[in-house]
């Protein structure tokens, strides 16, 4: 058996297919005629750019534009002066063929944005090399080997998955997918998931461990795989794998069902969201709203800053889709991992702690009334509620506040609508804002709850390190305890909390979370479906009963081990 992430949820069972691909060998060479050579690396770029451009189209069509984005983020790359600039710069200079000038141009590049400290960018390092290398095949006259031209069922290993790799793949054909590289954020875990199949990655050395023919049992939710079972391990997966298919299948029953538990009390399950792109994959999921919408990706898809046009047509165009139902709108969140290149932000130590969010936003009104300005016109159109990011004092509150006042007078002097009843809530994710709560809750509508930065701040504790990652512990008690004291607070001011932090969708918390009081839980749509499952076979008498008992221990293993003796003699979680 070898251990990797679970990153795609499923059980797979099939024969491997060690999948390689034949690097391009990149020769240095002396050229006398640069022009000419710098000629045939744009036309090289030119031929890359239209089998990306053919890839895009086809993804779209297929799984939507957000899972096509990658590949337009690869045509950008290709007109990127750094690699494209650079790698003319190094022709000239050294008088070498262009495929050694992109190589060593893009190995550079890569290696900075691979040490930047940040998972993220350091996967953005594979989408550089992966560009380049695509203009390379081109320039060496190498054909790229296709995923589509497998003919039998099987599961793909292999060292890592490239994004134009997975583009290719066939849910027919792939049953499963393991890799010796990547991580839940990757572009192979992305696109399994949106295909539904199930995926380990990060196993070291799997295509040496693995052969091809070897049956495999890939099993998404525990990030184990199994290799030539034996008969009884076999037929308890193949049992496993039948039965999680029909549960899969049972689950849609609850898709329109009410989020209601068994003695009667009403929460929300509302859904996480990225662009506009998304909505129509939510609504598959029936969630009851929205209960994030992250707006800096509207900013992060060009390098100027988007109009108050822009953003009153992509605010406008989801409320009216969610038909009604509430859509809370974070305003911009640049900063700590979210770099915006138009607002030219200084590089900071300490980012996460640094001039972000609410704190920019405060700074640069210009930026800010643009957005709230788009924000008040688009509240005419639907259920629409705005929420301020990373508050930590309510000095940050009432100046928010002041603005969104000077767009209302503005509006209305200029005769456009709006909705004047709007409402106004914060994020709850600086642990000097969960102590203050119960004077925040004086000026706002509603709380939100984001556990990420909640429990980064709360525990210090940089999830991305991995000699400290053991620290991040959704069962912290001091974690839980601030998260008691904020919905307390909401609810003694007779304001509502929800929570839109990956804890929300956490399934051994649920009961925790709700006993406490939660009135509003928000998550991946994957998720939505299966917590509505669990809250309707709860009872919240139970559920504040256990809430209770968890807040009074003093350890997270404590807490766990409460939960285990809950789970087994009370619910199926």
């Amino acid at each position: 058996m070898l251990k990797g992430i679970a990153a795609s949820g499923g059980i797979a069972i099939g024969k491997a297919f060690i999948y390689q691909k034949s690097e391009a060998k990149v020769q240095r060479r002396t050229v006398q005629n640069i022009a000419a050579e710098q000629k045939r690396l744009d036309d090289a770029i030119d031929a890359a750019k239209r089998q990306l451009k053919a890839i895009y189209e086809k993804v779209k069509s297929e799984l939507g534009e957000d899972k096509a984005e990658i590949f337009e983020t690869h045509m950008f790359i290709l007109d990127d002066p750094e690699l494209i600039g650079g790698t003319k710069e190094k022709m000239q200079k050294e008088n070498v063929n262009a495929e050694y000038a992109l190589m060593s141009t893009a190995e550079k590049l890569a290696e900075i944005f691979k040490h930047m400290g940040n998972q993220y960018m350091a996967e953005r390092a594979t989408d550089i090399l992966d560009a380049s290398k695509r203009v390379i095949n081109i320039l060496e006259g190498n054909s790229n080997l296709s995923l589509s031209d497998i003919e039998n069922p099987c599961i793909i290993v292999a060292r890592d998955l490239a994004p134009s790799d997975t583009a290719k793949l066939d849910r027919e054909k792939i049953s499963g997918i393991v890799t010796e590289t990547g991580g839940r954020t990757s572009h192979s875990a992305i696109i399994a998931r949106s295909l539904g199949i199930p995926a380990v990655l990060g196993i070291d050395n799997a295509t040496s461990y693995i052969k091809s023919g070897d049956l495999l049992i890939v099993d998404g939710y525990k990030g184990t795989v199994h290799i030539n079972p034996d008969e009884n391990l076999l037929k308890t997966y193949e049992a496993e794998r039948k039965k999680d298919i029909e549960d899969k299948r049972l689950l849609l029953r609850y898709k329109d069902v009410e989020s209601i538990t068994a003695d009667g009390k009403k929460v929300e399950i509302n859904a996480n969201v990225g662009g506009i792109e998304d909505v129509e994959e939510i609504l598959k999921f029936g969630p009851d709203g929205i209960g994030l919408y992250r707006t800096e990706f509207l900013y992060m898809a060009k390098d100027e800053l988007p109009s108050e046009e822009e953003q009153l047509a992509a605010y406008k165009s989801i409320v009216e889709k969610m038909k009604g139902k509430p859509v809370i709108i974070r305003t911009l969140d640049i900063g700590g991992d979210k770099d915006l290149p138009a607002l030219g932000i200084t590089k900071e130590l300490n980012p996460f702690m640094g001039y972000r969010a609410i704190r920019l936003c405060l700074d640069r009104k210009d930026v800010f009334k643009t957005q709230l300005r788009a924000l008040l016109r688009a509240s005419a159109y639907g259920n629409l509620k705005i929420m301020f990011p990373m508050i930590a004092n309510v000095q940050e509150v009432i100046r928010a506040k002041e603005i969104l006042e000077e767009c209302k007078v503005e509006l209305a002097r200029q005769g456009i609508e709006f909705n004047k009843n709007l409402k106004i809530g914060i994020m709850i994710e600086v642990p000097s804002a969960a102590l203050i709560s119960d004077i925040l809750a004086k000026e706002v509508d509603f709380f939100s709850i984001g556990t990420n930065d909640l429990m980064q701040y709360t525990l210090a504790v940089d999830r991305m390190n991995q000699k400290v990652s053991y620290l991040y512990d959704f069962f912290d008690p001091a974690v839980l305890r601030l998260i008691k004291m904020t919905i307390d607070s909401a609810h003694k001011a007779n304001k509502t909390v929800g929570m839109c932090g990956e804890m929300a969708g956490f399934v051994p918390l649920i009961p925790v979370l709700l006993g406490m009081g939660l009135d509003e839980f928000s998550m991946s749509p994957s998720s939505i479906i299966s917590v509505r499952k669990l809250i309707t076979g709860l009872k919240y008498s139970d559920c504040k009963l256990l809430a209770d008992k968890i807040l009074s221990m003093g350890s997270s293993d404590e807490i766990k081990k409460h939960l285990k003796a809950f789970k087994t003699s009370n619910y199926k979680i």
